[in-house]
């Protein structure tokens, strides 16, 4: 009689004794070895498995700590920005900071800014250009920030002459007890700002920036 494949294999799994009564055959069974067709000893097969399997693993170990790495990193800077954001009691100093800090320390190239229901220093300040409806309603509809290739044109307008070449954009709302503003980042890469990214840092951002600027509210509006 004839055993399939899987029969065997079925076996080995229910009699694991069977190799302890035929220690002997462990040495001299040969299999196949993917990487250049020879035949090799089962033992020398089983080192091989867990000499790969060993590499998967350092693989992904490696992987982890380069994502705490990077997690680390990240957590500085936004310790550099909370204390920078602290630091000044002029808006237009802030906004100017912010904008640099953004820039030269997150790496983004392309930072739009609007606000309302804040105090200008300088109303001929593009953070104060006054925004349409859409752009508010757009904004209202925010219950975490956005990341993906789609922004009103209005809102790509903000870029200027960069609009054209920016592939994925990051919308951050501004809330105190109410709607101050929108802070939206862009990329040439399509792949900066991607729909399924996860988004906490980008929230943090955004709090940071409202805990910010909510001290220019008009009187009355605390």
């Amino acid at each position: 009689m004839k055993l399939s494949s899987e029969e065997v294999a079925q076996y080995l799994r229910e009699y694991p004794q069977f190799f302890d009564e035929y220690a002997g055959m462990l040495a001299d069974i040969q299999v196949p070895y993917a990487h250049d067709g020879r035949a090799i000893p089962i033992s020398e097969r089983q080192i091989v498995a867990l000499r790969d399997k060993n590499h998967i693993l350092q693989s992904k170990l490696g992987e982890l700590i380069r994502f705490g790495e990077e997690n680390s990193a990240i957590n500085q800077k936004m310790h550099r920005l909370a204390v920078m954001l602290l630091t000044f009691t002029c808006l237009n100093d802030l906004l100017h900071r912010l904008n640099f800090n953004l820039r030269e320390d997150f790496s983004i190239p392309h930072m739009a800014l609007r606000l309302w229901n804040i105090t200008a220093e300088d109303p001929a300040l593009p953070e104060f250009t006054q925004t349409s409806a859409d752009v508010h309603i757009v904004v209202e509809s925010l219950l975490h920030p956005y990341c993906g290739p789609h922004v009103l044109d209005e809102i790509k307008d903000w870029f200027g002459e960069s609009a054209v070449r920016l592939r994925s954009f990051a919308m951050m709302p501004l809330r105190a007890e109410q709607t101050i503003g929108l802070l939206v980042m862009g990329s040439e890469d399509p792949q900066r700002f991607y729909p399924e990214m996860g988004t906490l840092y980008l929230t943090q951002l955004g709090e940071l920036v409202s805990a910010a600027l909510v001290r220019y509210r008009p009187a009355g509006q605390f």
